[in-house]
């Protein structure tokens, strides 16, 4: 017998034990990046999960929340996930930020039997053919908010545009999205490591293809470093820069200050949105942690708040399979970014927005402008078959 297969029998084994009793927590665990550039991102998945836990208790059951740092390397993510499953006997998984780590981990939960609800991370490969019925996704598929960036380019009227984008599989995904909506001329597609933090070389590529627009996806601190290197090139002033979220985030506006306005991002999420749900989780953060928020907190509340709806529903019970995912799936809870269902791959049907950094009164600011696209899915969905 090979190890994997001994291994899959033993979680297999463990999982067929006694549903434990309404008394006992469910437990959750955590795989996410909290170390590195990137670290926050994961801090703060992390932290707006714990916001939405109340008494220790998500939907009215008691939960156990169990984090561990991958580093942002996709062995440690599947190390991570295996010792989980076995050891700790956790069949409800969340938080991984990177797709790599994804990749390396997603699969081994799923096929576990286990249920994996992505606040960040969602490849195009889990999202069409492979696609998985413990698998759901509460933020985007990520060709999606790269897609709205094209389209949010279109509108606002260039005609070339030099991409860039770290090479791994979040990076090519945001290139193809971008390339499957922009109607105008790619004068050169860049694709960096994904641990750079060196861009002079980008910036001559960026100069000698003379574009209308540069579109790029450098999230966490990579996005910093970028953004300070292209102002102290000289081509903030030159050259107009269009980014989705990740590269546009909380953090990365109070690092650049004034640098940063005049820069257009396309976004499913703002702090500025005018729903009940967002100004409790806005005010609520502040007051626990005062501190910039991101996209990233945003779908980590959300992600709470999905798995809170089917606790509820179904008493705590995630061993009753086809109920928790029944409940996962009518997606029955007030989400800080308005509407939102799922489509039939399990990934999130959602409006997408233009905003512009704007000089405010406190200093520059993310403003929503304008909605690029309503209600839109994923262009993987009609591959999906469960």
């Amino acid at each position: 017998m090979t190890k994997t297969f001994l291994l899959a029998a033993a979680i297999a084994s463990a999982f067929a034990a006694p549903p434990a009793s309404a008394a006992e927590a469910v437990k959750i665990g955590m795989i996410t990046t909290l170390s590195g550039p990137a670290g926050y991102l994961g801090q703060d998945i992390r932290d707006a999960f714990k916001l939405a836990i109340k008494d220790g208790k998500l939907g009215g059951v008691p939960v156990e929340l169990k984090v561990e740092d991958d580093a942002l390397k996709p062995g440690n993510g599947k190390q991570i996930a295996d010792r989980m499953l076995s050891d700790d006997r956790i069949r409800l998984f969340t938080g991984i930020n990177f797709s790599n780590v994804a990749e390396a981990a997603v699969p081994d939960i799923v096929d576990a039997g286990a249920f994996y609800i992505s606040p960040n991370a969602a490849p195009s490969n889990f999202a069409g053919k492979n696609c998985n019925k413990n698998y759901f996704v509460a933020s985007w598929q990520n060709d999606a908010l790269h897609e709205a960036g094209g389209e949010y380019v279109n509108k606002l009227g260039y005609k070339s545009a030099v991409i860039i984008a770290p090479n791994y599989q979040a990076g090519k995904d945001a290139l193809m999205g971008f390339k499957r909506t922009f109607k105008g001329k790619i004068v050169d597609e860049i694709y960096t490591n994904l641990d750079q933090t060196d861009f002079a070389s980008v910036m001559a590529q960026i100069r000698a293809a003379k574009p209308e627009a540069v579109f790029q996806f450098e999230p966490g601190g990579m996005g910093i470093a970028f953004m300070r290197q292209y102002q102290q090139a000289g081509l903030l002033g030159q050259i107009p820069m269009v980014v989705a979220e990740p590269s546009m985030d909380g953090v990365i506006l109070k690092a650049l200050g004034k640098a940063a306005v005049g820069v257009r991002v396309a976004l499913h999420w703002n702090s500025d949105f005018d729903n009940e749900s967002n100004k409790e989780f806005v005010a609520a953060w502040t007051k626990a942690y005062n501190r910039p928020l991101t996209f990233a907190a945003s779908q980590g509340y959300d992600t709470a708040l999905l798995i809170a709806s089917a606790l509820k529903a179904t008493d705590g019970k995630v061993s009753d399979a086809d109920a928790f995912r029944a409940a996962l799936r009518k997606a029955d809870f007030k989400s800080v970014r308005g509407k939102f269902a799922f489509g039939p791959n399990q990934h999130p049907i959602q409006s997408w927005y233009e905003a512009e950094v704007v000089d405010g009164k406190n200093g520059p600011e993310l403003k929503t402008v304008g909605t690029i696209y309503d209600d839109r899915g994923d262009a993987y969905s009609k591959e999906c078959k469960m």
